[in-house]
Protein backbone atom coordinates (compact mmCIF):
# COMPACT_ATOMS: atom_id res chain seq x y z
CA UNK A 1 0.00 0.00 0.00
CA UNK A 2 2.67 2.77 1.10
CA UNK A 3 4.86 1.62 -2.70
CA UNK A 4 1.21 2.36 -4.49
CA UNK A 5 0.90 5.62 -2.33
CA UNK A 6 4.61 6.50 -3.61
CA UNK A 7 3.80 5.81 -6.99
CA UNK A 8 0.43 8.17 -6.87
CA UNK A 9 2.31 10.36 -5.83
CA UNK A 10 5.27 10.56 -7.22
CA UNK A 11 2.38 10.67 -10.77
CA UNK A 12 0.36 13.51 -9.35
CA UNK A 13 3.98 15.53 -8.99
CA UNK A 14 4.75 15.13 -12.65
CA UNK A 15 1.06 15.69 -13.55
CA UNK A 16 0.85 19.08 -11.30
CA UNK A 17 4.17 20.10 -13.08
CA UNK A 18 3.12 19.14 -16.84
CA UNK A 19 -0.17 21.72 -15.96
CA UNK A 20 2.19 24.14 -14.12
CA UNK A 21 4.79 24.59 -16.45
CA UNK A 22 2.89 26.37 -19.32
CA UNK A 23 2.04 29.15 -17.00
CA UNK A 24 5.91 29.15 -15.28
CA UNK A 25 6.69 30.08 -19.17
CA UNK A 26 3.91 32.32 -19.88
CA UNK A 27 5.27 34.75 -16.79
CA UNK A 28 8.82 34.07 -17.69
CA UNK A 29 8.00 35.66 -21.26
CA UNK A 30 5.93 38.27 -19.44
CA UNK A 31 9.18 39.41 -18.06
CA UNK A 32 11.17 38.97 -20.76
CA UNK A 33 9.04 41.00 -23.07
CA UNK A 34 8.82 44.08 -20.07
CA UNK A 35 12.89 43.51 -20.33
CA UNK A 36 13.40 45.56 -23.14
CA UNK A 37 15.59 46.20 -25.87
CA UNK A 38 19.20 47.01 -25.40
CA UNK A 39 20.11 49.79 -27.57
CA UNK A 40 23.36 48.76 -28.70
CA UNK A 41 21.61 45.74 -29.90
CA UNK A 42 19.52 48.00 -32.43
CA UNK A 43 23.03 48.78 -34.10
CA UNK A 44 23.69 45.10 -34.38
CA UNK A 45 20.58 43.98 -36.02
CA UNK A 46 21.44 47.06 -38.85
CA UNK A 47 24.36 45.71 -39.30
CA UNK A 48 24.09 41.92 -39.13
CA UNK A 49 20.42 41.33 -40.51
CA UNK A 50 18.93 43.93 -43.22
CA UNK A 51 15.51 42.78 -43.22
CA UNK A 52 15.20 45.10 -39.95
CA UNK A 53 16.26 48.04 -41.47
CA UNK A 54 13.18 47.23 -44.26
CA UNK A 55 10.39 46.43 -41.24
CA UNK A 56 8.15 49.16 -41.05
CA UNK A 57 8.68 50.98 -37.74
CA UNK A 58 5.56 49.93 -35.74
CA UNK A 59 6.36 46.19 -36.36
CA UNK A 60 9.85 46.82 -34.69
CA UNK A 61 9.02 46.86 -31.43
CA UNK A 62 7.27 43.75 -31.86
CA UNK A 63 10.23 42.22 -33.35
CA UNK A 64 12.47 43.45 -30.78
CA UNK A 65 10.33 41.54 -28.03
CA UNK A 66 10.22 38.28 -29.84
CA UNK A 67 14.46 37.97 -30.73
CA UNK A 68 14.64 38.84 -26.58
CA UNK A 69 12.57 35.84 -25.83
CA UNK A 70 14.15 33.70 -28.55
CA UNK A 71 17.65 34.51 -27.63
CA UNK A 72 16.53 33.79 -23.55
CA UNK A 73 14.85 30.18 -24.64
CA UNK A 74 16.72 29.02 -26.86
CA UNK A 75 20.63 27.38 -26.93
CA UNK A 76 22.91 28.32 -30.07
CA UNK A 77 25.57 25.84 -30.19
CA UNK A 78 28.86 26.56 -32.26
CA UNK A 79 30.03 23.02 -34.36
CA UNK A 80 33.33 22.50 -35.44
CA UNK A 81 35.36 25.16 -33.62
CA UNK A 82 33.00 27.83 -34.19
CA UNK A 83 32.55 30.12 -31.40
CA UNK A 84 28.70 32.10 -30.89
CA UNK A 85 28.76 35.72 -30.78
CA UNK A 86 26.08 37.98 -29.93
CA UNK A 87 26.01 39.54 -33.19
CA UNK A 88 25.46 36.07 -34.92
CA UNK A 89 22.68 35.40 -32.93
CA UNK A 90 21.26 38.60 -33.35
CA UNK A 91 21.02 38.15 -36.69
CA UNK A 92 19.76 34.81 -36.74
CA UNK A 93 17.05 35.31 -34.05
CA UNK A 94 15.91 38.43 -35.89
CA UNK A 95 15.17 36.73 -39.24
CA UNK A 96 13.47 33.71 -37.57
CA UNK A 97 11.39 35.49 -35.33
CA UNK A 98 10.51 37.98 -38.72
CA UNK A 99 8.07 35.08 -39.85
CA UNK A 100 6.35 35.15 -36.64
CA UNK A 101 6.32 38.86 -35.79
CA UNK A 102 2.34 38.94 -36.44
CA UNK A 103 1.54 35.55 -34.83
CA UNK A 104 -1.30 36.20 -32.73
CA UNK A 105 -1.15 32.67 -30.70
CA UNK A 106 1.47 33.79 -28.37
CA UNK A 107 4.21 30.80 -29.86
CA UNK A 108 7.82 30.70 -30.41
CA UNK A 109 8.87 28.48 -31.87
CA UNK A 110 8.22 26.68 -28.26
CA UNK A 111 9.82 23.16 -29.37
CA UNK A 112 13.06 24.55 -30.57
CA UNK A 113 15.68 23.66 -28.03
CA UNK A 114 18.85 24.07 -30.41
CA UNK A 115 20.10 26.04 -32.96
CA UNK A 116 23.73 24.45 -34.22
CA UNK A 117 25.87 26.42 -36.15
CA UNK A 118 28.94 25.11 -38.27
CA UNK A 119 31.36 27.34 -39.71
CA UNK A 120 30.75 26.40 -43.49
CA UNK A 121 28.44 23.61 -45.25
CA UNK A 122 28.52 20.68 -43.51
CA UNK A 123 28.29 16.80 -44.48
CA UNK A 124 25.35 14.61 -43.50
CA UNK A 125 25.28 10.69 -43.56
CA UNK A 126 22.33 9.12 -45.67
CA UNK A 127 21.21 5.82 -46.30
CA UNK A 128 18.76 4.90 -49.33
CA UNK A 129 16.91 1.88 -49.35
CA UNK A 130 15.75 1.22 -53.53
CA UNK A 131 12.68 -1.04 -54.70
CA UNK A 132 14.88 -4.21 -54.83
CA UNK A 133 16.08 -3.55 -51.19
CA UNK A 134 19.58 -2.45 -52.22
CA UNK A 135 20.86 -0.14 -49.20
CA UNK A 136 22.74 2.87 -50.60
CA UNK A 137 25.16 4.83 -47.71
CA UNK A 138 26.30 8.17 -48.65
CA UNK A 139 27.32 11.62 -47.64
CA UNK A 140 25.47 14.77 -48.73
CA UNK A 141 26.40 18.04 -48.14
CA UNK A 142 24.19 20.74 -46.84
CA UNK A 143 23.85 24.25 -45.82
CA UNK A 144 20.73 23.83 -43.73
CA UNK A 145 18.86 21.15 -41.95
CA UNK A 146 15.67 21.33 -39.73
CA UNK A 147 15.66 18.26 -37.58
CA UNK A 148 11.18 17.97 -36.87
CA UNK A 149 10.99 20.84 -34.52
CA UNK A 150 13.37 20.54 -32.10
CA UNK A 151 16.80 21.47 -33.94
CA UNK A 152 17.65 23.14 -36.72
CA UNK A 153 21.62 23.31 -38.46
CA UNK A 154 22.88 25.93 -40.32
CA UNK A 155 26.03 27.41 -42.29
CA UNK A 156 27.08 30.34 -41.01
CA UNK A 157 28.71 31.07 -44.26
CA UNK A 158 25.60 30.90 -45.90
CA UNK A 159 24.03 32.77 -43.08
CA UNK A 160 26.31 35.83 -43.57
CA UNK A 161 26.09 35.22 -47.57
CA UNK A 162 22.28 35.73 -46.77
CA UNK A 163 22.91 39.14 -45.02
CA UNK A 164 25.14 40.45 -47.77
CA UNK A 165 22.63 39.48 -50.46
CA UNK A 166 19.51 40.14 -49.05
CA UNK A 167 17.90 40.71 -52.29
CA UNK A 168 18.08 37.17 -53.81
CA UNK A 169 16.10 35.48 -52.87
CA UNK A 170 18.48 32.87 -51.31
CA UNK A 171 18.32 33.03 -47.41
CA UNK A 172 18.88 29.96 -45.34
CA UNK A 173 17.79 31.24 -42.30
CA UNK A 174 14.07 32.02 -43.64
CA UNK A 175 14.03 28.50 -45.61
CA UNK A 176 14.73 26.71 -42.10
CA UNK A 177 12.48 28.20 -39.96
CA UNK A 178 9.85 27.77 -42.63
CA UNK A 179 10.66 24.24 -42.63
CA UNK A 180 9.98 24.53 -38.81
CA UNK A 181 6.31 26.34 -39.11
CA UNK A 182 5.17 23.38 -41.63
CA UNK A 183 6.40 21.04 -38.97
CA UNK A 184 5.43 22.43 -36.10
CA UNK A 185 1.61 20.49 -35.97
CA UNK A 186 2.11 17.29 -37.14
CA UNK A 187 4.13 17.38 -40.38
CA UNK A 188 1.86 19.21 -42.70
CA UNK A 189 4.70 19.55 -45.22
CA UNK A 190 3.80 22.51 -47.39
CA UNK A 191 0.56 23.97 -45.87
CA UNK A 192 1.48 24.86 -42.07
CA UNK A 193 -1.64 23.70 -39.84
CA UNK A 194 -2.82 27.68 -38.53
CA UNK A 195 -6.26 28.86 -38.27
CA UNK A 196 -9.43 26.93 -38.86
CA UNK A 197 -9.60 23.85 -40.88
CA UNK A 198 -11.02 25.29 -43.42
CA UNK A 199 -8.25 27.81 -43.89
CA UNK A 200 -6.10 24.91 -43.99
CA UNK A 201 -7.33 23.11 -46.75
CA UNK A 202 -8.01 25.86 -48.46
CA UNK A 203 -4.08 27.16 -48.05
CA UNK A 204 -2.98 23.42 -48.74
CA UNK A 205 -4.99 23.32 -51.88
CA UNK A 206 -3.80 26.98 -52.79
CA UNK A 207 -0.03 25.97 -52.67
CA UNK A 208 -0.33 22.82 -54.91
CA UNK A 209 -2.11 25.29 -57.75
CA UNK A 210 1.15 27.03 -57.22
CA UNK A 211 3.42 24.42 -57.01
CA UNK A 212 1.70 23.53 -60.44
CA UNK A 213 2.10 26.88 -61.85
CA UNK A 214 6.11 26.62 -60.81
CA UNK A 215 6.33 23.48 -62.45
CA UNK A 216 4.51 24.37 -65.54
CA UNK A 217 7.11 27.25 -65.69
CA UNK A 218 9.73 25.49 -65.31
CA UNK A 219 9.22 22.24 -67.14
CA UNK A 220 8.54 25.29 -70.75
CA UNK A 221 12.38 26.81 -69.80
CA UNK A 222 10.83 30.10 -68.73
CA UNK A 223 12.92 31.52 -66.00
CA UNK A 224 11.17 32.28 -62.47
CA UNK A 225 11.27 34.05 -59.44
CA UNK A 226 11.40 30.89 -56.83
CA UNK A 227 14.34 28.44 -57.43
CA UNK A 228 13.55 25.55 -59.04
CA UNK A 229 14.51 23.38 -56.13
CA UNK A 230 10.90 23.83 -54.92
CA UNK A 231 9.89 21.41 -57.07
CA UNK A 232 11.73 18.78 -54.81
CA UNK A 233 8.72 18.66 -52.79
CA UNK A 234 5.62 19.96 -51.44
CA UNK A 235 7.47 21.02 -48.09
CA UNK A 236 10.30 22.37 -49.84
CA UNK A 237 8.41 24.48 -52.04
CA UNK A 238 6.81 26.81 -49.03
CA UNK A 239 9.97 27.11 -47.58
CA UNK A 240 11.58 28.60 -51.22
CA UNK A 241 8.39 30.22 -51.91
CA UNK A 242 9.28 32.36 -48.39
CA UNK A 243 12.63 33.31 -49.15
CA UNK A 244 10.98 34.65 -52.49
CA UNK A 245 8.41 36.54 -50.18
CA UNK A 246 10.58 38.43 -47.92
CA UNK A 247 14.02 38.91 -50.49
CA UNK A 248 12.24 39.18 -54.27
CA UNK A 249 8.74 40.62 -52.44
CA UNK A 250 8.03 42.72 -55.63
CA UNK A 251 9.17 40.33 -58.34
CA UNK A 252 7.37 37.49 -56.60
CA UNK A 253 3.73 39.22 -56.70
CA UNK A 254 4.86 39.99 -60.47
CA UNK A 255 4.88 36.42 -61.18
CA UNK A 256 2.32 34.79 -58.93
CA UNK A 257 -0.05 37.52 -57.46
CA UNK A 258 -2.16 34.58 -55.85
CA UNK A 259 0.97 32.93 -53.96
CA UNK A 260 1.91 36.08 -53.10
CA UNK A 261 -1.50 36.77 -51.63
CA UNK A 262 -1.53 33.80 -49.50
CA UNK A 263 1.87 34.80 -48.10
CA UNK A 264 0.57 37.70 -47.28
CA UNK A 265 -2.05 36.09 -45.54
CA UNK A 266 -0.16 33.63 -43.83
CA UNK A 267 2.52 35.74 -42.42
CA UNK A 268 0.28 38.96 -42.06
CA UNK A 269 3.01 41.08 -43.96
CA UNK A 270 3.31 42.76 -47.19
CA UNK A 271 7.26 43.10 -47.77
CA UNK A 272 6.12 44.22 -51.32
CA UNK A 273 5.44 47.66 -49.19
CA UNK A 274 8.81 47.62 -47.24
CA UNK A 275 11.66 49.93 -48.23
CA UNK A 276 14.13 48.42 -50.53
CA UNK A 277 16.55 46.09 -48.92
CA UNK A 278 20.37 47.90 -48.09
CA UNK A 279 23.17 46.02 -49.23
CA UNK A 280 26.13 44.93 -46.31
Amino acid sequence: MTALIAVLAAAGIVLVLQLMLPWHQVRRRKRLLARGFAPEWRATLERHAPIYQRLPAQLRPRLESLIGVFLAEKEFIGCAGLGMTLPMKLGIAAQACLLIVNRTDGRVYDELSSILVYPAAFMVPETEVDDAGVVTEECRELIGQTFDTGRIVLSWADVEDGARGAADGVNVVLHEFAHYLDNEQAAARGAPLAGTRADHERRAAALGSAYARLWHRVRRGRATVIDDYALEDEGEFFAVATEAFFEQPGALRAEDADLYDLLERFYGLDPASWPAHAQV
